[in-house]
């Protein structure tokens, strides 16, 4: 059984996956800025491979990737990053890419290496189920979860194929648009989550605007089986940078406020 099969047959409530970009501010922060996320109560650590062009982000992801690409960060250094944190945690990794730099570096090499580094899961952004079967066959074989999102405008029929073929769990979209944080959630998430899961039995995963407690106790009495925070995290190291320790302490305070809004245990 992976490790996040594991975390989610073992949760008490919905898991707290805590997205940070890889290499933000520069490498080392961002192992202990991870390690903070960790350490503080996320079940799921969700690591962004920075790049040049990244569609789906808000403005807060974008700059993140930005220091980040300064920083020198590249793919085989995130593999790097992922081997220091697995050398501090046991818990779940996934990196979050844009389809690109797998593809420049092979898709057999990329997801070898990421397994080597201690990597769970692997989720390509932009890449669609049509063209996902080389992917899905390179995860299986290096026993790596190929996840795949799901978006509130995903037909029926299309939607089904995904949740088949999603390993891990599913990333479902909360809204249309790109990530950031939002004061409210979208009124029909209840029939959204319910859409997937007539479909299949894999872990649904709410993202995109969920930054406030109220939107956790949102999802979890929808049926979410763990919501996935970015933005707000990623704005706490950027409102910090110039003073590391108050990062890790707003970091730490702002994910234990967020995990207990759904009563999940740490």
């Amino acid at each position: 059984m992976s490790r996040i099969a594991a975390a989610f047959r073992e949760a008490e409530g919905p898991l707290f996956i805590g997205y940070t970009v890889a290499g933000d501010p520069d490498p080392g922060a961002s192992v202990r800025i991870a390690a903070s996320v960790l350490d503080a109560g996320a079940d799921i650590l969700e690591l962004g491979v920075p790049f040049s062009d990244p569609v789906a982000d808000g403005p807060v992801i974008q700059r993140a990737g930005i220091r980040a690409l300064a920083a020198g960060t590249t793919p085989l250094g995130v593999f790097r990053m992922v081997r220091e944190i697995r050398d501090l945690s046991e818990k779940p990794i996934v990196l979050l890419t844009y389809y690109n730099p797998v593809y420049r570096r092979g898709l057999a090499r990329f997801y070898g290496e990421a397994a080597a580094a201690g990597v769970d899961g692997i989720l390509a952004v932009d890449l669609p189920l049509e063209e996902a079967d080389r992917a899905r066959e390179c995860a299986r074989e290096h026993d790596l979860d190929q996840i795949l999102l799901a978006a509130p405008t995903t037909g029926d029929a299309r939607l089904a194929r995904i949740v088949e073929a999603a390993s891990g769990f599913l990333y479902l979209v909360s809204r249309t648009g790109v990530t950031g944080t939002r004061e409210d959630l979208p009124d029909d998430l209840r029939g959204l989550i319910g859409r997937v899961k007539a479909r299949g039995s894999v872990p649904v995963a709410v993202g995109f605007g969920i930054s406030q407690p109220a939107h956790v106790r949102a999802c979890a009495a929808a049926g979410a089986d763990a919501v996935i925070v970015g933005s707000g995290i990623v704005g706490l190291v950027e409102r910090h940078l110039a003073d590391p320790p108050a990062m890790q302490r707003a970091i730490r305070a702002y994910i234990r406020r967020m995990k207990g809004a759904a009563g999940a245990r740490k």
